[in-house]
């Protein structure tokens, strides 16, 4: 099921520590608790990762999506994780010069709620994008956050 014109559902369901683990992480589009999950995957979509993927004009590669419970435990998550409703995605950036210049667009050019650099000790980055469904709820919170 496509979000957008670069992006689909599966991208967003894809987890490899669900597959290790035998986590059913996929959603059901015509299940009505989906429904509103897949609406906010695609709400993140058209408002935040489409137009980054448009502007860069190179792929980006979502990490790791929607999450169900089960996952998201496995993985550490907050319990309150956005990526738990379909409003948060990370994604990966291919070198510390491109995504500063991913994570500067998005600020000035897109409506989010959350936008994190990530990173591990160890060195390995990501950017966390969050994006409410009522846009007047979005924080345009910008932090740094180091994972031991």
């Amino acid at each position: 099921m496509k979000l957008t014109q670069h992006f689909t559902l599966a991208e967003f369901t894809r987890s490899a520590t669900a597959q290790a683990k035998g986590i059913d992480n996929t959603l059901n589009p015509s299940a009505k608790a989906d429904q509103r999950v897949i609406s906010n995957l695609k709400n993140l979509c058209e408002n935040v990762v489409e137009p980054l993927r448009q502007h860069s004009g190179v792929p980006i590669v979502i990490t790791s999506g929607y999450r169900c419970p089960a996952l998201n435990r496995a993985v550490g998550g907050s319990p309150t994780s956005q990526h738990l409703t379909g409003e948060a995605c990370d994604l990966h950036i291919p070198s510390v010069g491109e995504g500063r210049r991913w994570l500067e667009w998005i600020m000035d050019n897109t409506t989010f709620d959350q936008l994190i650099w990530e990173r591990t000790r160890s060195g390995t980055r990501w950017i966390h994008v969050s994006c409410k469904p009522d846009p007047t709820k979005n924080r345009h919170q910008v932090l740094r956050l180091t994972k031991t």
